[in-house]
């Protein structure tokens, strides 16, 4: 008799429990299914549109997890309201803890969203050759935190993502085509006019120098007995760097090979010893 007693006594608890929690529990069942469905949706959606955005796969992960965590503990949240519980103190705890560990990771929580906005924002991608937080070099790769630059003498830089979007970033070859200028000096009694056509002819035979625009051959300015041209010409951004040596060279040996006036060469002067002077 005692455990029959004790058996429908724990039926009656059961009941009594399930009368007045049961709607609650039905609901918080209903809430945990539906924002489950939620967070799965919302986190294809947002993988789907960032994909068709091109953005960065390590930016498409952390972005589509972090939309499906935060429905998630919405969810769970809502689910706790049903049975009476004050989630009032878990989101200030959680408040609390997120600008505790705000305050310790500031570093590396602009870093990571400098990263986030370069990836997004592509102000340059990998290869591109830039000018930015005082390092000029070739793009190896981008992270979330850092950015790796390669110089022209080869030297591998880890350069803060933050410290590379608070300031200017030059992208050298964010264009196709950059202007390069050619300084050369000749000598004043030198024709101008047959220097251009020299000039002309030497870029006409270069593949690499675009004809439009049109390169220029300019008076940049008179010396004693010479005269300064800048020859202004356009490439492509890719071999800009190379450009500037090889043509100076061709120019060089096909003035030679013109024998083009030659600028003067500089004054000596020499310095007399008193004792040589008397």
């Amino acid at each position: 008799m005692d455990v029959q007693l004790e058996v429908e006594s724990v039926v009656q608890q059961i009941v009594a429990f399930a009368t007045s929690y049961g709607l609650q529990i039905v609901g918080a069942i209903l809430i945990l299914l539906f924002g489950r469905l939620a967070a799965g949706f919302s986190r294809r959606s947002v993988r789907k549109f960032l994909n068709f955005r091109h953005v960065d796969k390590a930016i498409v992960s952390f972005v589509s997890s972090l939309v499906y965590f935060v429905i998630l503990t919405v969810t769970v949240l809502a689910a706790l309201s049903k049975f009476g519980i004050q989630t009032t103190s878990f989101i200030a705890v959680l408040g609390a803890a997120g600008f505790a560990v705000g305050l310790a990771l500031q570093g590396s929580l602009s870093n990571f969203a400098a990263g986030v906005l370069i990836l997004l924002f592509r102000p340059f991608k990998i290869g591109d050759s830039i000018n930015a937080a005082g390092v000029e070099g070739s793009v190896q790769d981008i992270h979330l935190f850092v950015t790796e630059i390669a110089t022209a003498d080869n030297i591998q830089v880890i350069v803060p993502n933050s410290a590379i979007m608070s300031g200017t970033i030059m992208n050298l070859t964010g264009y196709d085509r950059r202007r390069l200028d050619v300084v050369m000096i000749v000598g004043a009694a030198a024709s101008l006019d047959e220097v251009r056509e020299l000039v002309r002819g030497v870029l006409d035979q270069d593949q690499d120098v675009l004809k439009t625009p049109a390169p220029e051959v300019l008076v940049n300015g008179l010396g004693a007995g010479s005269v300064e041209l800048i020859v202004r010409l356009w490439v492509p951004a890719t071999k800009h760097g190379a450009m500037q040596p090889k043509l100076t060279e061709a120019l060089k040996d096909a003035f030679a090979e013109a024998q083009v006036v030659p600028p003067p060469p500089p004054l000596q002067i020499v310095r007399l010893e008193r004792d040589e002077v008397q």
